[in-house]
C-alpha cells in the first residue's frame, strides 16, 4: 500500500519512515505544496499529515485536497489537545487525527482502520455491499435486498461516497466536495437536503436504517459486525469523475 507522509521535522520523518517502510511503500515530503502536488499527480491509500508546516498549516493542506476532490484517508499529528481543535481538523476533511506525543502502535492500529482490506480478494473493485445495500459504480446502480432504487446522480455521488468509507465518519465538507467540486460554494446545508431525499429512498422502507447522522460531523453507513464486503479501496476510479 502507498502510503504520503507530510512531515517537516527531519528526526520525526527518520522516525516514522523507518517503521512505517515496514508496512507501506512511503513517499515523504517535507512542505504542504509539495505535499499537495503529490497527491494530485499520484494515488495513495492514506496520507499521514503533520499539522505544523513550514510553508502551510495541515489544516489548509487538509483543505485543499478535499477541494481538489482527493478522498484518501487523512491522519493528521497535531500537538493541539483541545476537543475544539480536534472538531476543526474534523470538519476541514480529516479522517482522524493522533495528539503527540503517540504510541506509534496506536498510529499503526489507526492506519488499518482508515485503509481496510476487502474481506474477499475476489470482490469486485467496482461494486459496494454493505448489509444487502449494493452499488455498483460502474453501472451505476443501486439495490437493497434485492430490489433495485433509482437515485438522482447526486443522490448516487453522496451514496457511493458513503459507502467507499463504510464504517467510518464522512464530513459533510468531504461529501459536498466529492459531489459538487469546483460548483462547491461552502454550503453545506444542501447535502443536509439531500441525505434527507436518499434516506427516502435507501432506508425508509426497509427495517434498518444504513445511514447514521454523527452529530457536530458528517455521516457515516452504518457496518453491522462481520458484514462489511467493502471498503476504501474500492474507490480507485472515483476522484477524477
Amino acid at each position: 500500500m502507498q502510503l504520503l507522509l507530510i512531515e517537516d521535522n527531519p528526526r520525526m520523518t527518520l522516525a516514522l519512515y523507518r517503521v512505517l517502510s515496514e508496512h507501506y511503500k512511503v513517499v515523504a515530503v517535507q512542505s504542504g505544496s509539495e505535499g499537495i502536488r503529490k497527491a494530485l499527480n499520484q494515488k495513495f491509500d492514506v496520507i499521514v499529515l503533520d499539522l505544523q508546516l513550514p510553508d502551510m498549516s495541515g489544516l489548509q493542506v487538509c483543505k485543499q485536497l478535499r477541494y481538489n476532490g482527493i478522498i484518501t484517508p487523512i491522519l493528521i499529528l497535531t500537538g493541539e489537545a483541545n476537543v475544539e481543535s480536534k472538531v476543526t481538523l474534523l470538519d476541514s476533511g480529516a479522517n482522524d487525527y493522533l495528539t503527540k506525543p503517540f504510541n506509534i502502535q496506536e498510529l499503526l492500529a489507526r492506519l488499518r482502520v482508515l485503509v481496510r482490506v476487502l474481506d474477499s480478494p475476489t470482490q469486485s473493485r467496482a461494486r459496494l455491499e454493505v448489509d444487502g445495500l449494493t452499488v455498483d459504480t460502474l453501472e451505476h446502480k443501486v439495490e437493497r435486498d434485492g430490489k433495485e432504487l433509482t437515485l438522482t446522480r447526486k443522490e448516487f455521488a453522496i451514496l457511493e461516497c458513503l459507502m467507499m468509507y463504510a464504517g467510518n465518519v464522512v464530513p459533510r465538507s468531504n461529501l459536498a466536495r466529492y459531489v459538487w467540486k469546483d460548483d462547491w460554494v461552502g454550503s453545506t446545508n444542501t447535502v443536509d437536503v439531500h441525505i434527507k431525499y436518499l434516506r427516502d429512498k435507501v432506508d425508509r422502507p426497509f427495517k434498518s436504517p444504513l445511514i447514521k447522522t454523527v452529530r457536530g460531523l458528517g455521516y457515516k453507513i452504518d457496518v453491522p459486525t462481520n458484514k462489511a464486503k467493502s471498503g476504501t479501496h474500492v474507490a480507485e476510479r472515483s476522484k477524477h469523475e
